[in-house]
């Protein structure tokens, strides 16, 4: 993250995301498809790691194989397969977006830290190491079991996420970079997903 100052002195905490251009591997219309919708895709790879498949889809419209493909209903731009679309054809400076992207992963954790139980805040009356216990996890004779969904400790982080409303505080163009206002999920070099509200 980074932070900017506005025209009027605010001071605004940023993440800056890298938008290259992207290439339209593929056209969706509502005769053949039943809905209209581009396919962006973003990002060299090795030929050698793409399989028939994909190779074939990307031939198509004329591109190498990419790392990462996309579809997007609600584009404003009316682009031919294989056209590349620049940052600003599509996002400016004030528009609210969101982002989609794979939260960091934190492995196994507790109740506490996962879901923000409070554990037993008093070490008195027999109450021994117990300050980030879940506690009891259900009734004895009925149900006679765990009830499903019940929050325990497990894997956190490491799923998708989707951040909504965030404003574009800056677009720079020459740089082909977006400075989102806020935080986005994922780590840094991370792949994600930025949609226009």
């Amino acid at each position: 993250m980074t932070s900017i100052y506005t025209a009027t002195g605010e001071y605004i905490a940023c993440t800056v995301v890298e938008a290259s251009p992207n290439v339209v591997t593929q056209v969706k219309t509502s005769d053949s498809d039943g809905y209209d919708a581009l396919q962006l895709s973003y990002g060299n790879v090795k030929v050698k790691n793409v399989n028939q498949a994909r190779k074939g889809h990307f031939a198509k419209s004329g591109s190498e194989p990419m790392k990462k493909s996309a579809e997007f209903k609600n584009i404003p731009v009316n682009k031919n397969l294989g056209e590349s679309i620049a940052l600003t054809e599509i996002f400016k400076e004030g528009d609210t977006v969101h982002a989609m992207g794979v939260s960091k992963g934190k492995g196994f954790q507790g109740v506490v830290k996962r879901h923000g139980f409070g554990g037993v805040q008093n070490a008195t009356h027999g109450q021994h190491n117990r300050q980030r216990a879940p506690g009891s996890i259900g009734a004895s004779s009925y149900p006679s079991k765990v009830v499903k969904g019940l929050r325990m400790a497990g894997q956190a982080g490491n799923a998708n996420v989707k951040v909504r409303n965030l404003k574009i505080a800056k677009i720079l163009e020459e740089k082909n970079l977006l400075l989102i206002k806020g935080a986005i999920p994922g780590h840094k070099g991370s792949l994600v997903i930025i949609e226009k509200k």
